[in-house]
């Protein structure tokens, strides 16, 4: 956690999402050769789907904030709203600045921690929230298969593989629904969890020296914390707040689903909406697996092998560039100000502090 964390370990993530997310727009225009159109499709940008396009960014901050409030103060009632929206905007800044997002998890106790919420119940609640954008995906992707959507991407294929966008969607659906049976299953049994908890714990003890013995004590205890908040979850008013956390998780995502058809808006294209929805659902569950930071690079293929169905070659850069800023490029830039201004410039002692808590 501590090197996920470590502001420097950030900044370099930052540089490389910079450098790939640059490298991958470049080679998209020297593969389109569109660099005349791009910069034509900017000059007639419609002002008011732009205007939308930073209201869907805040998404980021606000529905994944209001989330995250939902879910913690039903075991921690002195939760403040707006420590949760910064806590739930850094968690999607870090999650862009590391691969494969690792780095939101440990991002989001460290913001949690910082408005007052004891670190049990912010580890629990980032479990949770981890687990409703799960069940959300799982219940979306099916819902919207069984209800026909994307029909027609039967008939686009990949270039190159012999398989359609609509069978794409549909693995992509599939692995979700497979992740969140595991995670119901695991929460079936909270007894289970803890007791494997408390063996590990236990081995620690018993294979470490008295220091390392006194920091058990404390995690034996945060065991029994994690325990009690996650069983409140799963029992009466429990099952209300883990449902709403699943309802507002489309708030949460909301940029990363309804960025494509907003791009595609403002630079003067009319989309199926729906169809536009599939693929964007499509392109979230496979960037959730990017090994870079954010998806860069990747995201930019991606956009290019999915989107290209409804955006012509020409106008593949510009739809690119508006999308990666609706769905990651405005968070990446406020949230850096952001942390660095709760760092106020200090990354010597805030890279100690890091590691002091790593060994902690």
């Amino acid at each position: 956690m501590a090197a996920l964390l470590s502001p420097r370990a950030l900044r370099r993530g930052l540089q490389l999402f910079a450098l790939v997310s640059v490298l991958g727009v470049v080679a998209l225009l020297t593969y389109t050769g569109a660099w005349g159109p791009t910069i034509g499709a900017f000059t007639r940008v419609r002002p008011g789907w732009m205007l939308l396009t930073l209201a869907l960014a805040s998404s980021d901050w606000l529905g994944g904030g209001f989330r995250l409030w939902i879910l913690t103060r039903h075991v921690h009632r002195n939760t403040p709203f707006w420590g949760m929206v910064v806590a739930g905007g850094l968690t999607a800044w870090a999650g862009y600045l590391t691969p494969s997002g690792a780095g939101g998890g440990p991002m989001m106790i460290y913001a949690m921690k910082r408005e007052g919420v004891p670190v049990p119940i912010a580890m629990i609640a980032a479990f949770i929230s981890f687990f409703t954008t799960i069940v959300f995906f799982a219940i979306a992707g099916p819902l919207a298969m069984f209800a026909g959507a994307g029909q027609s991407l039967r008939a686009h294929g990949i270039p190159l593989l012999d398989i359609s966008l609509y069978d794409v969607f549909a693995a992509s659906a599939t692995t979700f629904g497979v992740i969140g049976l595991v995670l119901v299953l695991a929460i079936i049994f909270p007894g289970s969890t803890r007791r494997l908890f408390l063996s590990v714990i236990g081995w620690l003890e018993r294979r470490g020296s008295a220091r390392v013995a006194k920091r058990v004590d404390v995690l034996r205890g945060g065991v029994d914390r994690m325990h009690d908040a996650l069983v409140a979850y799963f029992r009466g008013r429990g099952w209300l707040a883990t449902s709403f956390g699943v309802i507002t998780s489309g708030l949460a995502h909301a940029n990363r689903l309804l960025a494509g058809y907003v791009a595609m808006r403002a630079i003067g294209l009319h989309p199926p909406f729906v169809e536009v929805l599939v693929l964007q659902v499509t392109i979230s569950f496979l960037l959730y697996f990017a090994p870079t930071p954010g998806g860069a690079g990747a995201a930019e293929a991606l956009s290019a092998a999915l989107m290209s169905v409804y955006v012509p070659n020409e106008l593949l850069a510009a739809y690119t560039i508006i999308w990666r800023f609706t769905a990651s490029y405005a968070t990446v830039a406020f949230g850096s100000y952001v942390f660095y201004r709760m760092l106020e410039g200090r990354i010597d002692e805030a890279d100690a502090a890091a590691a002091e808590a790593g060994a902690g």
